[in-house]
């Protein structure tokens, strides 16, 4: 998650619980390679370690300048003579105008940066703010160049008190409600008389694998990144897997990973080496790889974790972008297929409905399908159902065409306002009788697809729980997603939030595996 997989409002992926006896399940299954463990697994997620997420380990993003102002970053913008918020008139197509008292879509500016203090502006209809020919600031580009292009210089001291350098080297100032223009001197005393000053709001930030690489810029990213590839996850942590009673890893990777060592920017070189590396581990430790395309050309979902630059959800919109999607599949299937540790290819994680079109992610399945099975009959090929979708149903009859094939759904007691009063019986009776039935919803009695909980974590918004309250929830979920056919993975195993960080649950005695 992720998503934190923060605003990852509720992931419903979907899933299912077995209903139907194991080992009546199991007659329907492809055999697994030698080395790989047999259906249910017990998994955990290496998440933020192939796959940037910063609010697993914030201090990836320390060393960036301004790391505040990474692509994404959502600002709005206070005309301190108008006292008026800027605004992309019509949320774009139009002129920005400076006559809003409070601000909303419309009134928020998307960053792209282009270093630490220049960046794009993009508008609600995703145009970009420029400048006209007579000096007016518009925003009617559907593509950033150099009329587009602003310096952002901040207030020595009041980092939220701003002026914005046009390209033509002059600073945008607010005359009137109606009139913003590119016009105004560089002399300044930043007061709230000097129609060239604006109040920042900074209302929302993204931290994934685009703004850590943009953000350090290629020499510094890769070495900051491999570094962190290299340290973060070890072979001690797969022996550290193995020993507490897990037989699997789901591996988060992105799309870049089938060009290393040299993909296109700002992504960088050097985590196919890791990949390589926790196969030779899992082969070590007798563990099972599940490969998940976590992050996918054109983002699949607007989370940091899809690798979005500013949240834009554009993968499967065409034709060529699900026939690039199924080259990395058919890359990784490739390279992997031999490995007695390969248990599965997920073909895609959380895409996001209605961005991500059912009839895309159909064709999108039975294309990738095929790919892993040019490589491989025995790897389980893992199906995720979309986010935000009221039938999680609508795969089921598809997935149970497919020989071999998973449906994958992560349930939170998070991310949705319905469990924010809940108390700690109310989550647990929630994961024993409801989760029980979106299991039992998404579960063939003839065992095809089988379903997998491909994330959870004990965790949720009830403050001040015990030990014993947090123990008791993770029990009810390993009780109820162990009825999953193909079985269940924690997120994550490790995470500066210790409920997060399953090695710490379980250092800690918050999770029991019993063997």
């Amino acid at each position: 998650m992720g998503s934190v997989r923060l605003p990852l409002l509720l992931l419903l992926l979907v899933c299912s619980p077995c209903l139907v006896p194991c080992s009546a399940a199991r007659m329907t299954l492809v055999a697994t390679a030698a080395g790989a463990p047999a259906p249910p697994i017990r998994a955990v997620n290496l998440g933020g370690w192939l796959l940037t997420e910063g609010w697993i380990l914030p201090s990836l993003f320390d060393g960036i300048p301004n790391n505040d102002l990474l692509d994404g970053t959502q600002l709005q913008f206070r005309s301190v003579t108008q006292n008026r918020y800027l605004v992309a008139d019509k949320g774009g197509g139009a002129a920005i105008l400076a006559d809003r008292v409070q601000a909303s879509g419309w009134e928020t500016f998307k960053l792209w940066r282009i270093d630490e203090t220049t960046f794009n502006f993009r508008v609600f209809g995703n145009q970009f703010v420029g400048v006209n020919s007579t000096g007016g600031v518009v925003a009617t580009a559907t593509t950033p160049g150099p009329t587009e292009t602003f310096q952002l210089v901040r207030r020595d001291g009041d980092k939220s008190r701003v002026r914005i350098r046009a390209p033509n080297g002059l600073f945008l100032q607010a005359k009137t409600m109606e009139s913003v223009t590119a016009d105004h001197g560089e002399d300044t005393d930043w007061g709230d008389d000097d129609p060239s000053v604006f109040v920042t709001n900074n209302v929302g930030r993204m931290q994934g694998e685009y703004q850590i690489c943009n953000g350090y810029g290629i020499i510094k990213a890769t070495q900051v990144l491999r570094n962190h590839w290299s340290t973060y996850i070890t072979e001690s942590d797969f022996n550290f897997i193995a020993s507490s009673g897990l037989n699997a890893v789901r591996i988060p990777v992105g799309w870049w990973i089938a060009s290393d060592p040299n993909p296109p920017l700002p992504f960088v070189g050097g985590s196919l080496q890791a990949l390589d590396n926790a196969f030779s581990w899992a082969e070590k430790y007798n563990l099972g790889v599940i490969v998940d395309l976590h992050a996918a050309p054109g983002s699949q979902n607007p989370f940091e974790h899809s690798a979005t630059r500013d949240g834009s959800q554009e993968w499967g919109t065409s034709d060529a972008n699900i026939a690039q999607t199924v080259q990395v599949i058919d890359f990784l299937a490739e390279r992997y297929a031999n490995s007695p540790s390969l248990l599965a290819v997920e073909l895609l994680n959380e895409p996001w409905a209605p961005g991500a079109t059912l009839s895309s992610l159909k064709k999108y399945y039975q294309d990738g399908y095929n790919a892993v099975r040019q490589h491989t009959s025995t790897a389980y090929v893992i199906m995720s159902n979309r986010l935000n979708i009221a039938d999680p149903t609508e795969l089921l009859q598809f997935a149970g065409g497919f020989s071999g094939a998973v449906l994958d759904v992560h349930y939170y007691n998070l991310f949705d306002s319905k469990f924010n009063s809940l108390t700690v019986d109310q989550n647990i009776d929630f994961v024993r009788n409801n989760r029980s039935a979106d299991l039992a919803a998404v579960t063939n009695q003839n065992g095809r697809p089988l379903t997998f909980v491909g994330e959870w974590v004990a965790e949720w918004a009830v403050q001040g729980a015990s030990m014993t309250d947090y123990q008791r929830f993770a029990q009810a979920q390993q009780d109820v997603y162990g009825q999953a056919t193909f079985g269940w993975a924690y997120w994550t195993l490790k995470n500066v939030n210790n409920h997060w960080s399953m090695q710490w649950m379980i250092q800690n005695g918050y999770i029991t595996l019993n063997n």
